[in-house]
């Protein structure tokens, strides 16, 4: 993948490695990393694009269950509990504004119903499972994967400025991220950026908003009459389940744990450089005004009513 300068292969290559051991350590921030992706390949190109998604899926998940080792089993309970109400609540209210706006604009049922479902969810991962269930095509992929890679890419920017500037606690900011954010990787990344207890609730919440992807695609599958069709089931989220089961029931010794964690962390943040990389131009402008138009809306509509929520109520 070509850049705006032309420069040598291997020196492509060179740059492009030492960038990437640079957001392993410790002086990289999760914004810092995202943005710095995208001028990455920008101005130089892309290496190895044909790597970027596969890396992206494989650090993301390895990241989330590796913080897993610093969390507790109460404490994940206990954000559980407080996520799940605003949970379902901001689901059923993104899918039925996105059907309302969606008939308004125009659009093609099943590009609607893919990008609320990104946006009631999880992002890319709620969009890869609802799309073959109800035979959306290529390009409904494309366009809604495309609005949300762009909203994400500033949400996670942008929102602990606003947690920041509204005086959120960690408590209240970890809620609002896992909910209004769409992508499990922007959420962490957010919330990593806000604090250390901010980062335990928005991972504990928007793991366990992941689940939904199952009754969701079941659901769709009525609404639009598949047959024959699997549904995708996040399976790294037992995993993170899981680490949190040892790390609380075994002895574990803290630097072990704390190591797995701040390893982890590195890892997040060297993957949101990676999400950066993977974000073009070409890939905004292909979206499209109506389906950025409702991704934006759904966004901005969800991201206002639980802030209230969560600052009346949490």
């Amino acid at each position: 993948m070509k850049g705006k300068y032309n420069i040598n292969p291997a020196l492509q290559k060179a740059i492009f490695i030492v960038t990437v051991l640079l957001c392993l350590s410790s002086f990289v921030s999760s914004p810092v990393a995202l943005v710095g992706g995208f001028l990455f390949v920008f101005l130089f190109g892309h290496p190895y694009p044909e790597l970027n998604n596969k890396a992206v899926n494989l650090f993301l998940k390895v990241a989330v269950v590796g913080l897993g080792f610093g969390m507790n089993i109460t404490q994940a309970i206990a954000a559980g509990k407080d996520g799940f109400l605003l949970t379902v609540g901001s689901i059923i209210l993104t899918l039925v504004l996105g059907y309302f706006i969606g008939r308004k604009l125009g659009m093609e049922r099943r590009t609607s119903h893919l990008l609320s479902s990104g946006t009631a969810i999880c992002g890319g991962s709620a969009i890869a499972a609802v799309a073959p269930v109800i035979n959306a095509t290529e390009k409904d992929m494309s366009v809604s994967l495309g609005v949300v890679f762009l909203l994400n890419s500033v949400a996670l920017v942008l929102f602990p400025i606003l947690g920041h500037l509204l005086e959120l606690s960690q408590h209240q900011f970890g809620l609002w991220s896992a909910i209004a954010i769409h992508d499990t990787s922007s959420v962490v990344g957010a919330a990593y950026a806000y604090g250390d207890e901010a980062l335990r609730i928005a991972t504990t919440v928007k793991l366990a908003r992941a689940l939904w992807i199952i009754p969701l695609s079941l659901v769709s599958l009525y609404l639009f009459k598949g047959k024959g069709k699997s549904i995708k089931i996040p399976w790294f989220i037992f995993l993170f389940v899981l680490a949190i089961l040892l790390n609380t029931y075994l002895p574990i010794p803290e630097i072990v744990t704390g190591s797995i964690t701040t390893a982890s962390k590195s890892l997040l943040v060297l993957t949101l450089f990676l999400i950066g990389a993977g974000l073009s131009i070409e890939k905004i402008k292909s979206a499209g005004w109506k389906p950025m138009i409702l991704g934006l809306s759904l966004w901005v509509a969800i991201s206002i009513v639980s802030l209230l929520v969560i600052i009346n109520i949490y």
